[in-house]
């Protein structure tokens, strides 16, 4: 019996666009998803998952994450029909769109197998397994997610020629944030799908919005390198309009960011792919975090706080 982890994440900026050439800023998040895998009798693999949720996603995930599953033993060269395996999933992460959840299994899987058959994987590899199990939840995915999971921390993460990059970011200290969800479960697939579909309708001004959102990205890099919290939040909520101007928000999500700066947020935004699943605000502080966090969990959302940033 082996067992591996992977963090859940919050991108503050730049996700949905990273296969356009757009840089992401994304962070970890101190809640992970625990995966365990041990020998059994029988044939192939049996799966529990015992995530906490948001009702009804593991359900409409089922698919895509057997598909996923099945991709990370493949590329990790693991017979389960001369080794059969139950898999087991947990962990304080709370499985949902938009924080990085299938990610986070993907990771946690990859560490337990590579942990149970003493393959020495480097952590890099780790890496590139996860981002092959994210294919079947994302069509294409960008290993935006994974890396963040992976690798843990503040980063900017880009790609370039089909290789994925990415630089920490240090900021003079570490601030609160407080991601909220939804409750609408996103096809990530789809989304994909939705993207292209602006590509093709209206070229120039797509490009445009993507030269917009670069621009916003490095300057957000700087904001947090120096500390200025109150630039950083201006710059999410700008990055929130603009997505919710392309279609990539939901009217339940621009409701919710509305409440977290009329409660004192720096800025809100929807994070992840988009058009569900969670929204992050920034709201540096306990006192401030604990306002905005109440605000939200009186509406019934499931709610995390949690701290990101600092060197």
């Amino acid at each position: 019996m082996a067992e591996g982890s992977g963090f859940g994440k919050s991108i503050l900026i730049g996700d949905q666009f990273v296969l356009d050439g757009v840089p992401a800023i994304v962070s970890s998040i101190p809640y992970e998803t625990v995966t365990t895998v041990e020998r059994i009798d029988g044939e192939g693999w049996v799966l529990e998952d015992d995530r906490i949720e948001v009702p009804g996603y593991k359900n409409k995930k089922r698919e895509q994450q057997s598909e996923s599953i099945d991709r990370i033993l493949e590329v990790m060269s693991i017979d389960v029909k001369k080794t059969p395996l139950k898999i087991t999933v947990g962990g304080t992460l709370l499985a949902g769109s938009g924080v990085g959840a299938s990610a986070a299994i993907c990771v946690s899987l990859a560490r337990a197998l590579n942990a149970e058959f003493d393959l020495g994987y480097s952590i890099e590899e780790i890496n590139r397994v996860a981002w092959q199990g994210e294919f079947p939840y994302h069509g294409v995915a960008s290993g935006v997610d994974n890396t963040a999971s992976t690798f843990g921390g503040l980063l900017l993460f880009w790609l370039e020629d089909g290789e994925q990059h990415f630089e920490r970011i240090k900021s003079p200290q570490s601030f609160e944030i407080v991601l909220a969800n939804s409750g609408v479960t996103v096809d990530t697939a789809a989304l994909d799908q939705y993207i292209d579909q602006q590509k093709t309708g209206d070229p120039e001004l797509f490009a445009a919005r993507l030269e917009t959102i670069r621009s916003q990205v490095h300057d957000m890099k700087s904001a947090l390198e120096a500390g200025d919290l109150e630039t950083v939040g201006a710059i999410m909520s700008a990055n929130h309009k603009l997505l919710a101007d392309m279609g990539m928000s939901h009217e339940t999500l621009d409701h919710m960011c509305e409440t977290a700066l009329e409660k004192g947020a720096l800025g809100a935004k929807v994070t992840g792919g988009g058009r569900g699943g969670y929204m992050v605000s920034l709201t540096p502080g306990t006192k401030l975090q604990e306002t905005i966090a109440s605000a939200f969990e009186e509406e019934g959302r499931k709610v995390i706080r949690t701290t990101i940033g600092g060197s």
